[in-house]
């Protein structure tokens, strides 16, 4: 019971209801004081009212008379003369005088808190003014044991109807808090606990059904995130199915172009001298596209391989780039390239992932300009600095959308050209970060786009 909300709650009720219940009390008891002492007074009063209508009262009525006033004796000033009116034996000393004429309220509760603390029967004299202005005061002599009983027994009656208010308060309250709040909650957890079992069923996802704000908006954000979250558990399941036929594709492709390798050889034996030089060519790219089948078989087994590490001269390497991208553009006039890469510059890198990197940027960059027909420019650069070599691929094409800067290295969702899948840049961060590297989009507008390739140097510096 005290682990659970409604509980706690119950309890925290009862407390809290009490707690106010005591503050009430504090003047409460103050004001029954004043009351009885009044109660007094105005006895007194009308006992003495008898005795000045008849001033040869006998003893025994006099006595009487006090009895029923519940006083000692009773003074009376009228006109400016002080007069006792009505006396019987005092047991004992006054030992104390309260004024109730001009007592502020904090002086009321601190004299009833301290009668009340007092278990002894005291004398004490109390002073007020007389009802109905009979006179300029009216003062008596009491003992306190009697006024003490009643405010003892007037507190246990507010005590006991405090407690019972306020357990009726808590039980009402539990029963709100168990139909408006824990009910919900338990919803949204039975709803939880049965989309964990099965998130991919579209069934398990909450309706938001609370009437409590707080708790509507608790369950709209938990129906958005379930939604998400199977959207993205179906497109995981499609990407899936998706890699298993593209490794599939990817062996059988590369066994494909193992036998093509084969047959270069003989291609690197003719006699044509255009044959001669553009064979290296041919048996290089029939290389990388065997080694990119491997890589994708590779990543369909969650794995990208770990760079080999050895010299590139960066210059030759972008010279290759350039060419092949230029066989493969469209229109041949419309991109131009510029090399200006330092012709002596070598890094230290996978050669072959290297190349990647930099074909996959090359090639964004050449079907962005195409896309516009009209006639651009891609410029390569490198430098270096003490811990990284920094290349740097420049375009003048269009800049990137929105779409493409904010899924810009996400698979599948970072693509800009129609029919495109946005795998180009998410694999160059993915090598450049094993090579501890990174690419980073320096800026894109209408004037272009910059990307920014870091290699670092660390112990591989030459």
């Amino acid at each position: 019971m005290l682990n659970t909300l409604s509980g706690r709650f119950l309890i925290l009720t009862t407390v809290f209801v009490m707690l106010a219940e005591i503050l009430i009390f504090v003047p409460s008891i103050a004001r029954f004081r004043l009351d009885y002492l009044s109660d007094r007074l105005e006895r007194a009063q009308i006992a003495s009212l008898a005795l000045l209508a008849d001033d040869m009262l006998e003893t025994e009525l006099e006595a009487e008379l006090l009895e029923n006033a519940g006083v000692f004796n009773v003074v009376l000033r009228r006109d400016e003369v002080r007069q006792l009116v009505l006396s019987s034996p005092i047991p004992s000393p006054i030992a104390g005088t309260y004024d109730l004429r001009n007592s502020s309220p904090f002086t009321l509760i601190g004299e009833a808190m301290g009668r009340l603390i007092t278990p002894d029967n005291e004398i004490i004299r109390v002073i007020g003014a007389p009802v109905r202005d009979a006179g300029l005061l009216i003062e008596i002599t009491i003992e306190t044991q009697g006024l003490r009983a009643a405010m003892i027994d007037y507190g246990v009656r507010i005590l006991i109807l405090s407690a019972v208010i306020s357990i009726f308060t808590a039980v009402l309250l539990f029963a709100a808090v168990r139909r408006f709040m824990v009910k919900p909650i338990k919803g949204v957890i039975g709803y939880m606990q049965r989309y964990a079992a099965a998130p991919e069923d579209a069934r398990g996802i909450i309706h938001p059904s609370a009437g409590v704000a707080e708790l509507r908006e608790a369950e709209e954000a938990l129906m958005k995130l379930q939604t998400e979250l199977t959207q993205a558990l179906k497109q995981r399941e499609r990407l899936a199915q998706l890699g298993g036929a593209v490794a599939k594709v990817s062996h059988d492709l590369r066994n494909i172009l193992t036998s093509a390798q084969l047959f270069t050889d003989r291609i690197e034996m003719s006699e044509d001298p255009l044959v001669r030089r553009l064979a290296p060519k041919l048996v290089n790219s029939i290389t990388r596209a065997v080694s990119l089948c491997e890589g994708t078989l590779a990543f369909g087994r969650a794995e990208e391989p770990a760079p080999t590490f050895g010299h590139v001269a960066l210059y030759d390497q972008v010279e290759d780039i350039f060419e092949s991208e230029g066989l493969a553009g469209r229109d041949k006039a419309l991109v131009s390239f510029a090399n200006g890469v330092p012709p002596d510059m070598r890094l230290r890198a996978d050669p072959e992932q290297l190349f990647r990197i930099m074909m996959n940027l090359v090639r964004n960059a050449r079907q962005a300009i195409e896309a516009t027909g009209k006639a651009g420019q891609i410029m390569i650069d490198a430098r270096e600095d003490g811990d990284s070599w920094w290349i740097s691929v420049a375009d003048s094409g269009p800049g990137l959308p929105i779409k493409a800067r904010e899924n810009l290295f996400t698979p599948f969702q970072g693509g800009i050209r129609k029919g495109g899948t946005g795998l180009g840049l998410a694999i160059a961060d993915e090598l450049a970060r094993g090579h501890g590297g990174m690419v980073v989009l320096r800026s894109t507008g209408e004037e272009g786009t910059v990307f920014d390739i870091c290699l670092p140097k660390g112990d591989g510096a030459i």
